[in-house]
């Protein structure tokens, strides 16, 4: 099950170290992937891309309805 913000004991056991921040309209802020053994292949990259992007979307949405309710 892919995860977001891993807590240390996650992110110690990870293959990749991948840091991706976005936008609320799904524009990259910060693109940051580190091979923690092996090297990755580009389909890999691509792939843990798509599932930031998707966390980042509903992180988006998740934030937009917690302002709402503030207002």
């Amino acid at each position: 099950m892919p995860l977001l913000d891993l807590c240390y004991e996650e992110d110690v056991r990870a293959e990749t170290d991948m840091n991706v921040v976005c936008t609320g309209d799904g524009r990259f802020v910060e693109v940051q992937g580190t091979a923690e053994g092996e090297p990755f292949a580009r389909e890999e990259l691509n792939g843990l891309l798509d599932l930031a992007v998707a966390g980042c979307d509903a992180l988006s949405v998740i934030q937009r309805a917690a302002l709402a309710e503030e207002n």
